[in-house]
């Protein structure tokens, strides 16, 4: 993997400001989130809590004491069966695309997840026409394993998702 000059740490309560706006973009302007607002500062408190609190990895890239991109892990279900699943959030800045970060932190999210005891990694990756986070996961190990069509709707017209996983252990 290409050096990236960034150093991967477990996020902090003061790192939310940051991941707030890298966010933001990707819900105001693309279709790569399905969200339509972009989160207050208290919704993103709350889903920080809710992965720290079950002890799994919220991550942060930063050079120079800049946070350039984020990743974690949430449960994929709530059934107690599903509890060795869970699904990945990664997002990068704009500056920090297309310097090879998403692999670096990605890597780092599965070894942390690993860690963890997790047996299943799963990606939801909307299919918005930016082939990149589709060409990440495949890169990374994640096998595709099914689409679901025009669940999404934002922009005024329908979008799919694709669904990926990557075996653990």
């Amino acid at each position: 993997m290409a050096d990236t000059g960034c150093k991967v740490r477990s996020a902090t309560i003061e790192d939310l400001a940051a991941v707030a706006e890298i966010y933001r973009p990707y819900v105001e302007s693309t279709a790569i989130s399905f969200e339509q607002e972009a989160p207050t500062s208290q919704q993103w408190r709350a889903r920080f809590d809710n992965v720290v609190n079950a002890g799994l990895p919220f991550l942060v890239a930063e050079a120079d004491g800049v946070v350039l991109g984020y990743a974690y892990c949430s449960p994929w279900r709530t059934r107690p069966a599903y509890r060795r699943s869970v699904e990945s959030t990664i997002y990068l800045s704009g500056a920090a695309r297309g310097r090879g970060l998403g692999g670096q932190l990605y890597t780092d999210l599965l070894e942390a997840c690993r860690e963890w005891g997790a047996h299943r990694v799963i990606g939801v990756v909307a299919d918005s026409g930016d082939p990149s986070s589709l060409r990440l996961h495949t890169r990374l190990g994640f096998r595709e394993v099914g689409r679901l069509t025009e669940v999404g709707h934002k922009f005024g017209r329908t979008w799919d998702t694709v669904l990926f996983e990557h075996r653990l252990g």
